[in-house]
Parts: structure tokens; sequence; C-alpha cells
């Protein structure tokens, strides 16, 4: 690995614009600290503190290319309520919302997650309450939503589309956006981030599932094998048609999967000691979107990916990781190598 290069890579991550496509919701966080156990029922209960609200899917990856140093202009559906409006809000000053398709009657997708915690002990996941995630959307704001997806994927340097299985994005709308790219001349990195639908997508530049995602698209249970592994990350390759796999494994690091060349395996940054992966998956894809932008290789983009999202499963919630929390990741790994 030529950590030089790797470094140089951080800073031509500003100024290069991503168009981020899809599921955006809102991810709602409540706080409290646990009083005792009720008399009604054996139930916790929580003395209220605090409430945050914050974009999630698509959200969560334009935050991330803005926090990285580049430019994201977000299209997706959300309603004309209160937790789009501060979801909107929340999104980093270098996102440019104004491709959001607001939507009446349309509920917002929220995830709401209950943390509780004591005075002295960090505050746990107790359980998570999801709303609209599911719900149909308009023909009439699905129209508005491709037609500004078309529009906007050829002014951007890269494209990012984030499906969290709402039906919001499909193959047919993904298949018009490569057609829209091609018919105007202006080739730009896409990749797809696909929570259900791995196996639908084909012919993009890379997708970045994780492991269950592989596991679940192929009827398989790689664990610890590295022939499953193996096999697993050439099919799914070969039958969508990627230009790159990249696998994410949790404490297992990242493997990356391209054409003709060997598998790279990369080994976790940091510690096995997570304190939250909710929203890893954007940082990832993010990361890896922007860094293609500016010209990386598959592989410096999947290292760099690598050590964003060692650095985000170690702060809570819906995070971000910046450009320079990259670079002091690189500079630490190169000291502690030589």
């Amino acid at each position: 690995m030529d950590s030089a290069h790797l470094l140089a890579l951080t800073e031509a991550l500003g100024g290069r614009t991503v168009a981020v496509i899809g599921d955006v919701l809102a991810d709602e966080f409540v706080y409290g600290r646990v009083a005792r156990v009720s008399r009604e029922a054996p139930v916790l209960i929580l003395e209220y503190d605090s409430t945050e609200v914050v974009p999630g899917g698509a959200g969560n990856a334009a935050n991330n290319v803005a926090a990285l140093g580049g430019h994201a202009k977000l299209t997706a559906v959300v309603g004309r309520d209160d937790p789009a409006r501060r979801l909107i809000a929340a999104l980093h000053k270098r996102v440019d919302p104004r491709r959001i398709v607001r939507a009446a009657g349309q509920p917002t997708a929220v995830k709401t997650r209950i943390l509780a915690g004591g005075i002295h002990s960090p505050k746990q996941q107790v359980v998570r309450i999801d709303r609209g995630v599911s719900r149909p959307v308009s023909a009439t704001s699905r129209k508005a939503f491709e037609a500004a997806a078309l529009d906007l994927v050829t002014r951007v340097d890269a494209v990012l589309v984030s499906d969290y299985g709402s039906g919001l994005v499909t193959p047919a709308l993904v298949s018009k956006l490569r057609s829209e790219l091609k018919r105007s001349g202006h080739p730009v990195p896409v990749l797809i981030d696909s929570r259900y639908r791995l196996l639908d997508y084909s012919g993009l530049t890379a997708c970045t599932p994780n492991e269950s995602e592989v596991e679940q698209a192929l009827g398989v249970h790689i664990n610890d094998n590295a022939r499953v592994l193996e096999k697993a990350g050439r099919d799914v390759l070969a039958r969508t048609r990627m230009q790159a796999v990249l696998i994410t494994r949790g404490s297992r690091g990242m493997a990356l999967f391209v054409r003709d060349t060997p598998t790279l395996h990369i080994p976790i940054f940091g510690t096995d000691s997570i304190v939250d992966v909710t929203g890893a998956g954007d940082t990832v894809v993010a990361t890896m979107t922007l860094a293609l932008a500016a010209g990386a290789t598959f592989e410096n983009a999947a290292r760099l990916a690598n050590y964003a999202g060692g650095l985000v499963v170690m702060k809570r919630g819906t995070a971000t990781v910046s450009a320079g929390e990259l670079r002091e990741a690189i500079k630490k790994d190169m000291r502690r190598s030589g």
C-alpha cells in the first residue's frame, strides 16, 4: 500500500460533485436514562433526555460526501412533514437539496432508535420503530423524482444510487440513468448500494454490499471460509457485470473483487470494538464514489473507504467522516508500520 498516494487522494476529494439518488429517511435518536423497572409490566422506564433527527439512507451518503470535502446533489422523495423539515435542515452545507421532491400526503420514512443508559454507562439501543419505510410512492412523485435524477447525472463527476428497498429506486431507473450518461457522452462512475436487490443491477462501475447481503443474495454462508468468500465475490462480479465489487465484512475488513485481478483483502482499520454500525454502509459507498470521482484506482478507493468505515463505526448514531480524519488515520498507520 502506498500511503503517500492515499494522502494525496484525500486532498483530491474536494471540489468533486456526486449525484446521490435514492431513498432518504429520517434517522431519529431518542436518548434517555434508565430509571427503574415499571410496576405495570417487566419493562424499563426511560427518563427522557433529548431527541436528534439526522438524514439517513441517501441523505447520510450525501452528508458523508460533503464531510469529505466534496459536493453532493441529492435527489429523493420526502413528505411535507416535520421529519422531512428536520432532516433537510440537518443536511451538510455542501449538500444541494433543491432536487428533493416534497410530496403532499406522502409521509417521510422514519426510523426511531431508543437509546438508554445509566449515569455512568454508555447508552445502548434498546428498540427501533420504523414508520412509513415501505409505503409506496405516488406516480406523480415518482415521475418528478426520475426527471430530476435524469437531469442531474450529466452535471456531476460520479453517481451514487442508494436503494433501501422502498421501491423508489428500480433497475429500470438505473438503466435510464446509464442511457442518459451514454447519450450525453458523459462517462462517470456509477455505484449502487442496494439492500435487497443486489443481483438485479448490472453493468455499473461498482457495488458495495456487506457480507450478509451477499449471503442473502446467493443463499450461501461465508463466515471465515475463504473459498466460499472467493466464489461468492466472483459470482456477484460475474452476475452483475460490475467492474468491481467491494464486500464489507465488519471486523473481518473488506474484500475487493475486480475483473482479471487477484482478490484484495483489506484488514479492518482500528479495533473490532465497534460502537455503532448505523449508516456505516453509507459512509463506505460515499467514500468509494467520491474517490473514484477524483480519479482513484479501485484499490485506493477501497482502501480509503476502509479507513472511513473503520472511523465511522467508532461514532455514536448516524455519523460522517471528514477528510482530515482520513488523513490522520493514514498517518497513524504510516507511523505504526515504520
